[in-house]
């Protein structure tokens, strides 16, 4: 794909650009005609066409014109003749369930889109010993909740039944489709101890030869960032897609330091909210300040102030080593 700078083509060697036609030295532009100029036609978007493979196995599909992830499912059921309810998950360039390669809110312009679909249902009981379950919860931004991490020594990490990638479908037969991660990492932290209760999961579909990966308990320096270099489409709830330039490394390091704090105080991890509080934090000249513009455009978070804190901190102060 040959990219396009800010202002256009760079003109051919040998003269300027006349309408998009180079002219040959020496010759001059002709008298401007008599009359309003006619206007410019509007400049065309770039057409960005993305392969796409279901990660069972299924032929190659091309896929294009989506704005936001609920709009790429759609176009990846419709070529595939699929329900868009069926996707659990798109990972980037790999069939496997591996939680770094997970597709966020940006695509780079030659990543190959693999989509998880649903597999197999299963029930586990689990009794709260412990405050903590071991879950880092994640979802895929059009209504499904999965398990991106699960912490080794953990409550969940001893029943072999719970993997990677599972989606929750349901907590004591009441259904948490539609939620945000957020709000499922809530509800498993305010049930009680020592009650059991019941999750009703629904594993990614595989096929022969692919392996889940159980546990990941790792940081890789690349979670979290899809970029390919050369620009990528970043996907918006609200609004069309942008094309952009990838984030620096210094934005990456403070966005996966403020993924961190993500999972230790609320137990889910976010890339791309991790990006939208280190944007926000860069322009704030305190905590005090950063804890009023988070609550404007992220309220139903209810951050806590201390959270908000080492935010700031982890983004404008980061410890020494941290760079």
């Amino acid at each position: 794909m040959q990219r396009v700078g800010r202002h256009g083509r760079q003109p051919p060697e040998g003269g300027p650009m006349e309408n998009g036609v180079g002219q040959e030295p020496g010759t001059h532009e002709p008298p401007p005609a008599e009359g309003p100029a006619p206007p410019r036609a509007p400049r065309a978007r770039p057409r960005l066409v993305f392969h796409t493979q279901l990660a069972h196995g299924s032929p190659t599909g091309r896929i294009e014109g989506f704005t936001n992830v609920k709009e790429l499912y759609a176009k990846i059921a419709e070529v595939f003749d699929i329900s868009p309810t069926e996707i659990l998950f798109c990972t980037l360039n790999t069939h496997k369930v591996d939680m770094q390669k997970l597709l966020g809110g940006q695509i780079g312009l030659e990543d190959f889109i693999f989509a998880h679909v649903r597999g197999e249902t299963k029930e586990v009981e689990v009794t709260k010993t412990e405050d903590a379950l071991g879950l880092t919860i994640t979802d895929n931004g059009a209504g499904y909740a999965f398990i991106k991490r699960i912490k080794e020594g953990s409550i969940i990490n001893r029943l072999q039944t719970v993997c990677v990638g599972d989606s929750i479908e349901a907590i004591n037969d009441h259904t948490i489709v539609g939620c945000r991660h957020y709000e499922v990492a809530r509800m498993l932290r305010e049930l009680p101890r020592a009650q059991p209760f019941t999750l009703r999961l629904v594993q990614p579909k595989k096929a022969f030869d692919m392996i889940g990966q159980r546990t990941r308990s790792s940081k890789s320096p690349s979670e979290g960032s899809v970029a390919s270099g050369k620009g990528t489409l970043r996907l918006r709830t609200q609004g069309p897609a942008v094309l952009e330039e990838g984030p620096s490394p210094s934005e990456e390091d403070a966005a996966r330091r403020v993924d961190d704090l993500l999972e230790s105080y609320m137990g889910i991890r976010d890339s791309e909210l991790a990006s939208t509080m280190v944007e926000a934090a860069k322009g704030s000249p305190g905590a005090a300040q950063l804890a009023l513009g988070l609550d404007s455009v992220l309220g139903e978070f209810a951050f806590p102030p201390e959270f908000v804190a080492e935010v700031w901190a982890a983004v404008c102060h980061p410890k020494e080593g941290q760079e």
